[in-house]
């Protein structure tokens, strides 16, 4: 599966989002005959699953989806990854599938301009120096969908997915936004989204991840707090969507208990 990887700023997605604004792609007959021969060769593409309705699709390659009236964002991917220990609950595709119960069609990138779109707030990633502290930002609940064999919807919270090592119940806690970062290229300028890496929805803490957990993670392999459920993720290589829910309400509230 080869990786997305989609780097332009932010801004231009929003402005997709916002006017509809579509690339224009070649006409066939402009495209080498090298190039048409090398698209020949490429791979059936991934089964897809029946788009969202009344939500709003970012550009292709990516299976994005925005829900404005829902203030939620959807993602295609699939199951990658059944046992095993994690480092990330989602990556994007052809990154992290090794420790990656899903691999999503997308990039970082696209993901984070979409929670932005449906109001979610950046806070920041981990930080180690001087001291720990732990990851910001808007609490992402995530759904897992999918379709059984009689075709009909399944539905699971991403974290019962998954179990303590230690304790064997599924992962307590929430994401947040931490919004990754970007690396400057200082011989060319040229920006890339740090998260582009895999480190999309991590259960490990990473200075680089789109949404993090809130607690102290290890990244080592002999430290890390969390397994798949091998009883409850689907068969491998099942199609999947991934529902990221902001809780925006609840932070209003909380704003507006605390002015004096």
């Amino acid at each position: 599966m080869g990786r997305f990887a989609f780097l332009v700023p932010l801004s231009c997605y929003l402005l997709v989002l916002a006017f509809g604004v579509q690339p224009q792609l070649a006409a066939a007959d402009e495209v080498p005959v090298d190039e048409q021969l090398d698209a020949e060769a490429t791979p059936k593409e991934p089964p897809r699953l029946p788009a969202p309705e009344n939500a709003k699709p970012m550009p292709e390659p990516h299976r994005v989806w925005v829900d404005s009236k829902k203030k939620q964002v959807l993602v295609d991917g699939y199951v990658s990854l059944d046992e095993g220990l994690l480092e990330m609950f989602a990556c994007t595709a052809g990154t992290k599938e090794h420790e990656s119960i899903v691999a999503v069609y997308s990039s970082a990138q696209m993901v984070h301009a979409a929670l932005l779109a449906v109001g979610a707030k950046v806070g920041h990633p981990v930080r180690w120096d001087p001291k720990f502290e732990p990851p910001t930002g808007t609490t992402i609940e995530i759904e897992v969908r999918w379709l059984n064999q009689q075709q009909e919807w399944q539905s699971a919270r991403a974290q019962d997915l998954m179990l303590n090592v230690d304790t064997k119940k599924p992962m307590a806690h929430s994401w947040v936004f931490a919004g990754s970062g970007f690396w400057k290229d200082e011989e060319t300028g040229k920006e890339y989204y740090m998260a582009e890496g895999g480190d999309l929805i991590c259960v490990s803490n990473f200075s680089t991840a789109t949404l993090d957990i809130p607690i102290e993670s290890s990244q080592a392999n002999e430290g890390l707090l969390f397994e798949a459920n091998k009883q409850k993720v689907p068969e491998i290589g099942t199609p999947v969507r991934l529902v990221l829910k902001p809780k925006l309400s609840k932070e209003k509230d909380l704003t507006q208990q605390q002015k004096p």
